[in-house]
Order: C-alpha cells, then structure tokens, then sequence
C-alpha cells in the first residue's frame, strides 16, 4: 500500500527569506527616520545654541530682568509765604489688572469678604475701566488701612490679577478755597495719552497714572511732573521681584511758589457767605495775582482718586455751577464800573473837559426811547468827577452817543477789554468788547445807533471777566503801565534749588495822558469819599479809590420800575465794585462781582473792604453797614 501526500489549499506556506527581505526595509525605512529626526533635532539644537545664542540670551536676560518705571515725586506748590496749596502723600492702593481677570464683578463681590469696597468705589472703578483702557492696573480702593492690608495679604492666593501697590496721593489741604485757582490732577484718559504720544512725551508718563487737569496742575504739568526713573529689578518665575539689579532714580518734579497769599484768598473767599460771585486782587506795580476768587468752589481732593458718580452728577448738575472758574472764564456787564474808562475816552478824544457840565433831568431821549437814570430826577448839572462820584448813567447815554460804539471799542481795547490777558492758567475766556464789526460777524447785522447808548453805562453787549476788570483798574492805579497778570511768582528747579522768576514784563503802556488819568482817579477816590462807595468805607484808615456798579440780567421793559423782590433770583442784577488802595501808592487793585444780589455799594463793595482792610491792616473788619445813599450806584 503506497503513501499519498495530501496539501491543504487554505494554508500558505511561509516564504522566510521574503519576510527577512520586507523587515530588514522596515528597519532600514525606520532607522532612516531616527537617523534624520535626530540630524533635524542636531541642527535646531546648532541652531538655538549657536546660530541664536546672543538673541536668545537677550530673551532670556528679559525674562529674568523686569524694566519697572519708578515714579516722580510731582512738585508741590505754596503760596508767597510758604504756606502750602498742594503736595503729595505716600498711601496703600488695592488694584486690579482686568486683563488677568475672568470675572470682574464676581472678583470684586469675592473681595469686598476681605477689605471693604463701597458701592461707589465698585461704580468709580467701572467708570476708571471705561476710561482708561491702556492702563495695566486700576485701584479699586485707596488708602487702605494696616489691618486692610494685612488680611489681604493673609488671602492674597485667592486673587489673581490684584495686588497691593503704594502709591504717592496728591493733597489739597485748602479744599475748595484754592479749587479754581491751583486746580486738580486725575487719571489720564486716552484723549490725553494720545496727545503725550504725538508730543514725544509718553515715555516720560510710564507707570504714571495721573497728571494736572485743570487750573496750574494743568497749565504747569511740565514743570509738576518731574522725569521717571528706572529700576532693573530680578524676578522669579512667577513675576516676583527677587532683588534690584540696578536703578536710575527718579527726578521730582519743579515747585512752584505762587504771587496768592492764602490767608487773603482765605478771607475773600469767605466774605461772599453764601452768595456766589468772583473776585481778582492784583498788585499793580508787577501784575501779580495776590487773590483769584470762584465762589462757590468744588474739593478737588474728590478728583484725585477718580471721582465717583454722585459726586459728579452733584456737582455737574448743581445750580449754582461749581465746576464754573467765574474769575476766569465767567462773563458779566461791567454795569457803571464802565464809566471811568468811558470818562477818560472823553478826555483822550476831545468829547469833553473836566470842567464841561451837562444837564443830567434823570434820563435821556434817543429815537422816542427813554434811557431812565438810575437816580429819579437826576443830578441837575453834571461836570466829570460827579459823572463818576455820583454815577450819573445820563452823563454817559449822552457820551456814548457823541463818541459812537467803534471809538469806544477802540479806546477799551487799550484797557484789554473783550480779549484774553494771557495770565498762566487755562480756559480764560475772552469776554465780547462790542463794535460794528463784532455784530456783524456775530448776527450779521449791521449796528444801530441806539444800541451805543447803554454801552455808555456798562450793559448792552459788553460782557468781561472780573480778571479783565481787574486787570484794567489795575493800570489806572499804575499810571497807565499795565501788566500781563501772573499767579505763579518763582519756580524751583529741585534738584539744584535755583529759583527762576515769573518776570513781570510790562504788557503795555497806555497812550495817555497823565492829566486824564490824574483827572479820573481824583474822581475814584471821591467816590469812597463822598459817593456810592463813601458808606462803606467810612472811617477806613488809608485813602482808597473804587467804582460801584450794578449789571442788569434781564431788560425791563420802558415804563417799568425794577423790584428786586418781584424777579427771580437767577435774574437779578449783579453787584460789581473795582477798587485800589491806598489811593496815593496803590499795593492792591481788585474787581468784585457778586452774582444776582442787587446793588454794587450794598453787596460788592463790603467785600472788597474786608479784602483791603485785611491786606494793608492785617484786620478782618465786620461787613459795613447799608445806608440809604448806598442804592444810587448805576
């Protein structure tokens, strides 16, 4: 029987030699791939090592090595004797980086567990967010207390993104009396940040967060400001500072020493009670500022840290508008404080001569218009220095209506009347000098001749700044020579205390002779003799010269009496007085304006008697009492 052998068809036979040949192209595919990943990791680790070791090392130095901006000291600022109008504290702030931050308001509800946060600081930090966007940290709370800090930093793990930092406050301690004058710093804006960049000045700005928005914060911020410093500071890898490599000290900013005297601001300030008004005493031989006045006044200390919302909308949408700088950008008829400038255009152009009289029946008649006097019946015969004693408004309807409105704006303009005086503070308005011209570039209309006549007696379209009057009544008690006003008197270069001086270069001198202006002081002085102001001044110890005035709010109609107590208060006259002292070597020149409170000699001039009582005597005299001639002044 013979053997068969039988192959099942379903099982291949291994082909061993062909597997070998498939696995020694697989190792070689595999170890060609190792081979070259190992080539390419060789070459990036040639690459990093020593192609970009000097760049990388730079990196590398960076991350370790942090660039912090270290902060100027901004200059303080005192007034002519020392007494100190802003400076700077050093205080504890929480702060946020939104950027680091998920949730801000779940963050900040977590943390008002640790320190307290107000309502009103939640409100003001959400404002701050809105407005300055390209800042890194914004505080949430200021000013914190030792205990404050300490819990924070017990739960500090618990927040990332906040941190404490110390940060230097800026101080009023006068509050609201200096608020217009000295102004405010706050937080910069982008507005603002832009306006650095285009100037060149944003590296200057680095870690600050705030700089001067308003009066000479403002105006003197490049002095203020001072020059930022560096320091190279080592940190760990969770941003840390380990220890300072290596510092470029700050250089605070310059001081400024002001012309103001504070205890006479104080006492001008506080002689308006609660009336609101303005006030500007200036020393005429230099044009130094001694007293700038805005009542009512604000707290700029409420500015420094931001202020908040209710604040703001309390003092924006007050009545009595204190936001409002009235000494510098406020606008007012000069009312019969006018007439002692319109007396000596009389005399400069010829329209009359001290001697010349007219008859004053207690008004005057131009077109079928009664122009009254505010005097019933008048005066009678009229010469200059009664026209100013007296304040006889027929006097001047008769002279404006013989000098014409273009000589009288030509004759004003020498005085700076309806254009800005350039003193060193922000925002001054110009105020509107009337003319021909001005109308028709204003209403495109042409003027009409009887518009002239109660530009004569201070209202019509005139409309000044008490710095403006000032400032005028101030050349006239200086003979004619007329300053540019000044507030700021030195500043101090901290570094090498060297004082540099706010010269007092003279703006003009007036083409004038000194027989008119002689002419009209004699009358000034009379005034405080034997006029409108003789009242007030009565028993004054030194001789002074002034000029009362009431401005007109509203028009009244012709044939209609004023009462005072049948008009609103908003549209009652304004009381104005212009004075200086003493009268035969002036030291001090001043304009008071007194909003909606009725006659100059009752309201405005008590408050310029108390200043001048206080600066020549050193006294605060109690407020003049009010007699019946008082109510005659224009």
């Amino acid at each position: 029987m013979s053997a068969e052998l039988h192959i099942n068809p379903g099982v291949e036979l291994r082909n061993a030699e062909l597997e070998l040949r498939q696995f020694r192209v697989r190792l070689a595919i595999a170890s060609g791939f190792v081979f070259f990943m190992f080539l390419l990791l060789t070459g990036r680790f040639f690459y990093l090592q020593v192609v970009k070791h000097g760049e990388l090392q730079t990196l590398a130095e960076a991350n370790r090595i942090s660039i912090v901006p270290v902060v100027p000291n901004r200059g303080i600022i005192v007034d002519r004797n020392g007494a100190v109008l802003a400076h700077n504290y050093s205080g504890y702030t929480l702060e946020i980086q939104p950027a680091r931050v998920d949730n801000l308001d779940a963050l900040i509800d977590e943390l008002a567990t640790v320190v307290e946060i107000a309502p009103r600081d939640h409100h003001r930090f959400k404002r701050l967010l809105e407005e300055s966007k390209s800042i890194g940290s914004l505080p949430i709370r200021t000013r914190l207390t030792d205990e404050e800090i300490a819990r924070f930093a017990a739960n500090r793990y618990r927040f990332p993104g906040v941190d404490i930092n110390a940060r230097l406050f800026r101080h009023y301690p006068q509050g609201e009396i200096f608020s217009h004058v000295v102004g405010h710093i706050g937080r910069i804006n982008q507005r603002e940040l832009d306006q650095l960049e285009d100037e060149g000045r944003a590296a200057n700005y680095r870690g600050t967060d705030y700089m001067g928005k308003t009066g000479l914060e403002q105006s003197y911020e490049r002095y203020l400001h001072g020059t930022t410093g560096v320091e190279e500071v080592e940190v760990d890898s969770g941003g840390r500072a380990v220890r300072t490599l290596s510092r470029t000290p700050p250089v605070s900013g310059n001081n400024l020493a002001l012309q103001l005297d504070a205890q006479l601001q104080e006492v001008a300030y506080n002689a308006f009670g609660e009336r609101r008004g303005a006030l500007v005493a200036i020393e005429p031989a230099t044009g130094g500022v001694l007293a700038f006045v805005s009542k009512p006044g604000f707290d700029p200390n409420l500015f420094v840290d931001g202020i908040d919302p209710q604040n703001w909308n309390e003092l924006n949408t007050s009545p009595d508008r204190p936001m409002v700088n009235r000494a510098l950008a406020g606008t007012y008829p000069p009312g019969s404080t006018f007439k002692p400038y319109m007396a000596l255009a009389a005399l400069t152009y010829g329209k009359r001569t001290p001697q010349q009289t007219i008859n004053d029946p207690g008004y005057f008649m131009f077109g079928g218009h009664q122009f009254r006097d505010s005097r019933p019946g008048g005066y009678g015969r009229v010469d200059l220095y009664t026209s100013i004693v007296k304040s006889s408004d027929t006097y001047y309807y008769m002279l404006a209506n013989d000098m014409g409105i273009d000589a009288i704006a030509r004759f004003m303009s020498l005085f700076g009347f309806g254009a800005r005086t350039g003193i060193d503070i922000a925002g001054e308005a110009a105020g509107v000098l009337p003319s021909q011209e001005w109308k028709f570039k204003r209403f495109r209309q042409k003027w009409f001749a009887g518009e002239t006549i109660s530009i004569g007696i201070g209202q019509g379209y005139n409309a000044y700044t008490p710095l403006q009057m000032a400032a005028a009544i101030a050349a006239i008690a200086n003979d004619g020579v007329m300053f540019r006003p000044h507030i700021v008197n030195t500043i101090e270069d901290i570094r090498t205390r060297a004082r540099a001086a706010v010269e007092p270069n003279p703006a003009r001198k007036l083409d004038l002779k000194p027989e008119h202006i002689a002419t009209v002081k004699q009358a000034l002085v009379g005034v405080n003799k034997e006029g409108t102001g003789a009242r007030v001044f009565a028993g004054a110890e030194y001789v002074s010269a002034g000029k009362t005035g009431t401005a007109q709010v509203i028009g009244i109609k012709q044939g209609e009496k004023y009462v005072e107590s049948r008009v609103q208060e908003r549209y009652r006259d304004h009381a104005l007085f212009i004075a200086y002292a003493p009268a035969e070597n002036p030291k001090i020149a001043l304009a008071v304006v007194v909003e909606n409170s009725g006659f100059g000699a009752r309201y405005a001039a008590p408050i310029a008697r108390q200043v001048l009582d206080f600066y020549l005597l050193g006294k605060r005299p109690p407020p003049p009492k009010r007699g019946k001639d008082d109510d005659d002044d224009g």
